[in-house]
């Protein structure tokens, strides 16, 4: 389930963020303590084996390999390669989520251009309405894991009501290699078509508009398909997390602290706890784990999109707003407005410090500052009018 934490922030507070700091689901801490702790016990382990195991000869040999690999650790562009590879799945991440298929706009057309209070009537706009919500199922199952546990086959798409057992055989009857999930957009259109050639749609105007916006709801689809078929490149995937990797193994052993009686250059002090390179791992490490869970945003982790809600959520509100809504209105009334030419909501004493007076323009408060000036008629100098000359013609007689 989606950690949602807005209300948390919504005002900018002294430590605001602290609160988020100790939450548990949804945290960097649960994504990265199985590999803090990995690297915590390897870099004891090694630093336990160089002051208690190796001899005199053996720990100036280690000590040499320590700087050689915290000198050339350096080296590799960690910051430069994650950054550039964390913005690229953000980005991706993002625009998945604003591309999710919302019936909305087609649940409004379909109720005030599909007429007819009658059964068949009735039939039509929920059958449209359930053609646009079986498309979704499909591509849903097709990318997120979490769909696919709820629905495993065609027979509990069946039976949860998104296909009819006629619909699933015309459906199997299909051949095609290929994910069929554009099926009920032929089914749809086929059934707007009827629907206009019966006078249930009475313009066809209104039929345009229709097809018009189950193409883009088609689009929706079609674009998280391809999110799921085409990502990135497995090759840049594979450069960042070696880079990561291969920067805290070098880490392991260059950034041991050595004998300080032996004079290296910044080893003149042992803390025995290496803080500032445990940092940098949480820091890295935990650079990539964002990059891990948000590349595929149809999974089943913390943050992940509740693809399954939004299937719930999108057959009730539609079925709703094309059955029972359908036509149906509220009597109208005088709102509480009705004489008053300066309508204002009242505030509640809570909110009274947000009654401000409205913005006029910053030259407003100049005019208070200014003192008054007069006009004086006799100081009004009004230019003359220039005489204006105009290039005589001339006569090709003369």
């Amino acid at each position: 389930m989606t950690v949602t934490y807005s209300s948390k922030v919504a005002n900018a507070t002294f430590f605001g963020f602290h609160r988020l700091l100790f939450k548990w689901r949804g945290s960097i801490y649960k994504l990265l303590y199985r590999e803090f702790i990995v690297f915590a016990v390897l870099y004891t382990a090694i630093s336990l084996v160089y002051r208690l195991l190796l001899t005199g000869a053996q720990k100036r040999y280690f000590e040499k390999l320590s700087i050689y690999c915290d000198r050339y650790a350096e080296q590799i562009p960690v910051t430069f390669v994650l950054g550039f590879y964390v913005t690229l799945v953000v980005n991706r991440w993002w625009n998945q989520f604003v591309n999710l298929p919302w019936p909305d706009r087609l649940m409004f057309l379909i109720s005030s251009s599909v007429h007819g209070s009658d059964e068949h009537g009735r039939l039509l706009r929920r059958t449209l309405m359930r053609y646009v919500n079986l498309t979704s199922l499909l591509i849903f199952r097709s990318v997120s894991t979490a769909v696919y546990k709820r629905f495993p086959t065609m027979d509990h798409v069946v039976e949860a009501g998104f296909m009819t057992t006629d619909e699933r055989k015309l459906f199997n009857h299909l051949k095609s290699p290929h994910l069929k999930y554009w099926v009920p957009f032929i089914w749809f259109g086929n059934l707007a078509t009827k629907a206009r050639n019966e006078g249930r749609i009475r313009d066809s105007v209104d039929l345009q508009s229709l097809m018009t916006e189950m193409n883009r709801y088609r689009s929706w689809c079609s674009l998280l398909f391809g999110y799921d078929w085409v990502g990135i490149p497995l090759v840049y995937t594979q450069v960042v997390t070696l880079a990561v990797y291969t920067f805290f193994f070098a880490c392991l052993i260059g950034r041991q602290f050595l004998d300080p009686t032996k004079g290296y250059a910044g080893h003149d002090l042992d803390l025995y706890i290496p803080i500032f390179t445990l940092l940098q791992f949480f820091f890295y490490a935990g650079w990539l784990k964002v990059a891990e869970q948000l590349i595929n945003p149809f999974g089943e982790d913390d943050d992940d999109f509740e693809t399954n809600w939004c299937i719930d959520r999108n057959l009730q509100v539609s079925l709703l707003a094309v059955d029972e809504m359908h036509m149906s209105l509220p009597k109208m009334k005088k709102d509480i407005y009705w004489d008053d030419s300066a309508a204002r909501p009242p505030y509640t004493l809570a909110a009274a410090d947000y009654c401000i007076p409205s913005f006029l323009g910053s030259t407003v408060q100049m005019g208070k500052q200014m003192p008054k000036n007069e006009w004086k008629m006799e100081d009004i100098k009004i230019p003359l009018p220039q005489p204006q000359f105009q290039c005589a013609k001339s006569d090709p007689g003369g």
